[in-house]
């Protein structure tokens, strides 16, 4: 594997040659054969090794990302909800994974009122927790679709998390020492701060995935299928579950072991939109992903290749239309096994005209604006919604999320979003199993009726999200970051910069950004900050001038600090594949 990895980065220095001085920070990664991006190189390396090795995209990314966990804990591991986006090369379809996971059976909004004074914990305990769905994603994964076991693909995981990893600093968490079971995995050692660099090792984690290769193998007799099940199901119904149950019991959380055994991640279909040729695909339930589609519903309607990549007309006419599509998806998305989403209506020609109309070329909006998209939606009945927008209090808008993309050689692609939320989720582990919860419980809404109310068993709408992209009905683009309430300004602007404005991948991820929060936070108490708008510093002094002038309440950010992007874009015509990693993070992208 290491003269596998020397060989990896020897191409992309040979990409590096190809490539026109100063073009980008970071190369473009060109092959014909397959590539891997994610946000940190052995995720990476770990994805390429596999596929080198024989392994589809499916094995690779179930490799990447056991891995991505072990390198970047705080953002994500086996304790993850998860979203993804799949193209099936011998299906010639594009399938949603929804991997998010459920609230307990217990948590009801009448629980919260009662005991928690009608607040969420936000990023901490276990009350702010769903089930994890990653290990089940994994199982999805490589049942339907994956040609290796789990004892093959976890394999690197448990030797970074046996041997250790260069970490450092990232571990020097106050939150985590309050709890007892994290300071024995995550603090260093006499008490002290963790120093650059330093060696962490988690091997509680490493005999957690041991156990689901143990359970594999002891069920090889009965076939590989069986052999995958029986290392899912000691997760969710085995001792693993018992012990996470018994944890929770005994430490205040709501979950029982009854939410675990009846957890599953689904195959559902996703929803998309044509957008000038290119036909763009998100999850449809639980995400805010569709939020995405109504803004370039509503950007369709404009010349932005003529207004000009961040010009003060095309920062303001795409953050106005951001705003519309996030107050939509506050008022309808959520998950759809507990409400109906009118996509016929949101989605349409006629919705998006309308919604346009709104966008004033001269002022920025700083009201909260839902629309109504019943009426181009045949057989929906208006429901009417109550709003959960607060204007004070301080929820972040930010989050703490990884992302992983793989296409094969056979052009099966995969976008894969998991995450803890925020940074290191709960901040509980789970007794002795080394892994924590996602907060993403934090999301739910307590006022009844909303979209995004708590329920038992139910999915928060998440902000995660990625997306996938056909051209002629053939793959084109897979892309994806972190980011919180951003991610779907993240994504569309570089597809935007990719569809209107004709860079490569490289180019589109680097480009200078901007956002708003001009819309409810995810977060409980989902704080609305009206007129927000933040630019990255490359952009000029006069569009912030011009911006300003139209009544947006500008922040100016560091140059290279609004985006953690990676993609990967294959070109039908010439048979290559081209990927690309962002340089504001440790994101690396290969391709052979």
């Amino acid at each position: 594997m290491i003269r596998r990895i020397a060989l990896a980065l020897s191409l992309v220095a040979t990409a590096s040659l190809a490539q026109p001085a100063n073009q980008t920070m970071k190369q473009l990664a060109r092959g014909t054969e397959y590539a891997a991006a994610s946000m940190m190189p052995r995720a990476t390396l770990t994805a390429e090794h596999v596929l080198n090795s024989g392994g589809n995209a499916f094995d690779a990314i179930v490799a990447g990302q056991a891995v991505l966990g072990i390198v970047q804990p705080n953002m994500n591991g086996i304790g993850s909800d998860a979203t993804l986006l799949i193209y099936d090369a011998k299906q010639k379809k594009v399938l949603s994974l929804n991997a998010e996971g459920t609230a307990p059976k217990l948590a009801t909004i009448e629980w919260y009122k009662a005991n928690q004074g009608g607040k969420i914990p936000v990023d901490d305990s276990l009350l702010a927790g769903t089930v994890p769905g990653v290990v089940d994603a994994w199982y999805i994964l490589l049942s339907r679709w994956g040609t290796r076991s789990f004892a093959e693909l976890l394999a690197p995981a448990i030797e970074l998390a046996e041997g250790g990893v260069a970490m450092g600093t990232t571990l020097n968490s106050a939150a985590l020492r309050k709890y007892p079971t994290s300071a024995r995995v995550y603090a260093a050692p006499d008490g002290r701060s963790w120093k650059d660099g330093e060696i962490w090792k988690n091997p509680d984690l490493a005999r957690t995935l041991r156990r689901l290769v143990e359970a594999e193998k002891q069920a090889a007799g009965q076939g590989r299928q069986a052999a995958l099940k029986a290392a899912r199901d000691r997760f969710y119904k085995g001792d693993i579950a018992r012990e996470m149950a018994k944890f929770s019991e005994e430490n205040g959380g709501l979950f029982r072991y009854e939410d675990f055994a009846g957890y599953t991640a689904k195959v559902e279909e996703p929803v998309s939109v044509d957008y000038r040729g290119y036909t763009v695909y998100k999850n449809a339930s639980a995400t805010q992903g569709p939020a995405e589609l109504f803004a370039l519903k509503m950007l369709e309607g404009y010349d932005l290749k003529k207004m000009g990549l961040n010009s003060a007309d095309y920062i303001h006419t795409s953050a106005e239309a951001i705003k519309l599509a996030m107050a939509d998806r506050d008022a309808f998305l959520g998950d759809m096994d507990f409400i109906r989403i009118p996509y016929v209506g949101l989605l349409s020609n006629e919705y998006a005209a309308v919604r346009r109309k709104l966008i004033d070329p001269d002022r920025a909006s700083l009201e909260f604006r839902p629309g109504d998209p019943a009426p181009y939606t045949p057989g929906f009945e208006p429901v009417t919604r109550p709003r959960d927008v607060n204007l004070s209090g301080d929820a972040d808008h930010q989050g703490d999320t990884s992302y992983i993309a793989v296409v094969d050689k056979e052009r099966n692609m995969i976008s894969f979003t998991p995450s803890l939320h925020s940074a290191f989720g709960t901040k509980v582990v789970i007794g002795n199993l080394g892994f924590i919860f996602n907060c993403r419980g934090d999301y739910f809404s307590l006022v009844p009726g909303h979209a995004n109310a708590l329920a038992p068993g139910k999915r928060p709408r998440s902000t995660l999200q990625g997306t996938l992209v056909l051209k002629d009905g053939k793959p084109f683009l897979v892309t994806g970051s972190p980011g919180a309430d951003d991610q779907c300004m993240r994504t569309m602007q570089t597809l935007l910069n990719i569809m209107e404005f004709g860079m490569n991948m490289q180019q589109a991820i680097e480009a200078p950004r901007w956002a708003t929060r001009s819309f409810p936070a995810s977060p409980f108490p989902h704080t609305m900050y009206p007129g927000d708008l933040s630019l990255e510093g490359r952009i000029p002094d006069a569009v912030r001038a011009e911006l300003e002038r139209r009544g947006h309440k500008v922040t100016m950010r560091g140059p290279w600090s609004m985006n953690s992007s990676a993609g990967i874009l294959v070109d039908a015509g010439t048979g290559t594949v081209t990927a690309g990693a962002d340089p504001r993070v440790a994101a690396l992208a290969l391709a052979w």
